[in-house]
């Protein structure tokens, strides 16, 4: 079992450099501070994560600013058990309406919502949920730098980065959005669903959308 799952890991690791969702500008740009901004004084968001693809994924996002500093953590079940699940904030800071996507966006009608399909309603990666290191658009799916689903499928990450004064004005329009499913119940990613859209040697299951959540302000 233990070489089977590092087989598996070393070919989702093996990703080439073009496999960055096709965006490559960084989530730490925009260096100056807007003293004007709420934000300086400190606010509390949450994210309810619920499933897409049918996935059985479900979880909750906390996330606290600080000025530009914004701290996550979620948790997150239902996920498929030993594999990493890239994780991102999407969305736009520009006054695009982006959104969790439905059902309805599968527009070939093959029974899963692929990113690009979902791409149009959640919108461009703004930060990489990574354990360490980069959080630019560029590491979207480094998956060595993204959290693994334990054996149960849950997932706990926590980190503190550094974000644009943009994102921090901005926040309330933007989402969290999960990756990784299992449609055949496996409990791995295989090419049961076809090739990935982002890239064909890789399963459309290690790359589809497993659950969102639209940030909001915590009460």
């Amino acid at each position: 079992m233990t070489t089977k799952r590092s087989i598996r890991l070393t070919t989702l690791i093996a990703l080439p450099a073009a496999l960055t969702l096709a965006i490559a500008a960084p989530a730490l740009a925009h260096e100056g501070n807007n003293s004007d901004s709420p934000a300086r004084h400190g606010r509390n968001y949450q994210a309810d994560l619920r499933q897409l693809n049918d996935s059985g994924a479900s979880g909750t996002a906390q996330l606290s600013l600080q000025g530009r500093q914004l701290t996550v953590k979620i948790d997150s079940q239902g996920l498929v058990p030993g594999q990493p699940h890239a994780q991102h904030i999407h969305g736009s800071t520009d006054g695009h309406n982006h959104h969790c996507p439905d059902k309805s966006a599968d527009s070939n009608g093959d029974g899963v919502v692929t990113t690009t399909e979902g791409l149009p309603a959640y919108g461009n990666i703004n930060i990489s949920l990574t354990t360490n290191g980069d959080t630019s658009k560029a590491s979207g799916l480094v998956v060595d730098r993204m959290p693994v689903a334990d054996n149960n499928g849950d997932l706990s990450y926590s980190r503190t980065i550094t974000v644009s004064q943009e994102v921090a004005d901005h926040l309330t329009d933007l989402h969290i959005v999960q990756h990784g499913i299992d449609p055949n119940g496996n409990q791995t990613y295989d090419f049961s669903k076809g090739r990935s859209d982002l890239d064909p040697k890789l399963p459309q299951e290690a790359t589809a959308p497993a659950d969102c959540g639209m940030i909001n302000h915590s009460h």
